[in-house]
């Protein structure tokens, strides 16, 4: 599951992750929490999720809003990887 995707795979991914853009070599969403609190709570989530899966995103939090960003580094971009923890991320989102 680490070998990067091809563009073919990565357009499929993306037909079911819709909350989510590509953005060069990495998968982006962005998500908007009800308050700073809940963003937080989101993000403790999101982290125990990476740790089981060892795969970790960038996460850059702005009070209430939290954008993901997930590549696999060691590869050089996109793979299932990824699309796994964006799915987890879906499933644990507002």
């Amino acid at each position: 599951m680490a070998g990067l995707l091809s563009e073919p795979d990565i357009t499929k991914a993306l037909a079911d992750l819709t909350f989510w853009s590509r953005n060069g070599d990495s998968l982006t969403r962005t998500v908007e929490c009800a308050d700073f609190p809940a963003a937080i709570t989101l993000v403790d989530h999101v982290a125990e999720a990476a740790e089981a899966a060892q795969h970790h995103p960038d996460i850059d939090i702005r009070w209430r809003t939290v954008t993901f960003t997930l590549s696999t580094h060691s590869e050089g971009g996109i793979t299932g990887k990824d699309t796994m923890l964006a799915h987890q991320i879906d499933d644990l989102a507002p």
